[in-house]
């Protein structure tokens, strides 16, 4: 198992839809493992196969709820069913979302409370999740990528608007920006 660079947004495979898997094999197995070690080494609770670079239709995801129970994962090809979002503004205390395609920064997003995630894994088996509460946000988060989407470009105008500062001042927003989680010092 390997520590990927996780690919930070300005790269097009972040920007593009992620193509279906359709090749079930050790190298899957292999990205699948990767892609896990490299979302706890960051750490995260969720990363998408584009964030690594690789246009794959598939994420992982690894979450701990209030009732102590365990959410881990890996959700190829899947599809994802959301209830409407709430209306008005997000509140930024329990709204805030962050992103390893845009480390360090967080900003309020309002997103659906409930999800329906529908997937196969590593053995070809379906399966379906009811999710709600920050698993449905992490489920929606991690299903935008797969779709060319980050978080960024749902923010409302003035979060939308200091999320651009952000991006700009750290000098990202172009192509070939990576870092690799316990290599790269972001705060240097």
């Amino acid at each position: 198992m390997a520590v990927l660079p996780i690919q930070i947004t300005g790269n097009s495979v972040l920007h593009s839809p992620a193509s279906e898997v359709t090749v079930f094999d050790s190298r899957l197995e292999t990205l699948v493992a990767d892609m896990f070690e490299t979302m706890e080494a960051a750490p995260g609770v969720g990363l998408a196969a584009p964030q690594v670079g690789v246009p794959l239709r598939l994420f992982v995801f690894n979450w701990l709820d209030d009732d102590e129970t365990v959410w881990r994962g890996v959700a190829i090809n899947p599809t994802l069913w959301i209830s409407p979002p709430p209306a008005g503004e997000a509140n930024e205390d329990d709204e805030s979302e962050g992103c390893l395609s845009v480390p360090g920064e967080r900003f309020p997003l309002r997103r659906a409370e409930l999800a329906i995630l529908s997937a196969i894994d590593l053995e070809q088996k379906p399966f379906e999740i009811k999710a709600e509460g920050w698993l449905a946000r992490i489920f929606q988060h991690e299903f935008d990528h797969l779709n060319g989407v980050l978080y960024v470009d749902r923010l409302a105008h003035l979060p939308a608007k200091a999320a651009a500062k952000a991006i700009r001042k750290s000098g990202w927003g172009e192509p070939g920006l990576s870092w690799t989680p316990g290599v790269d010092d972001l705060d240097a």
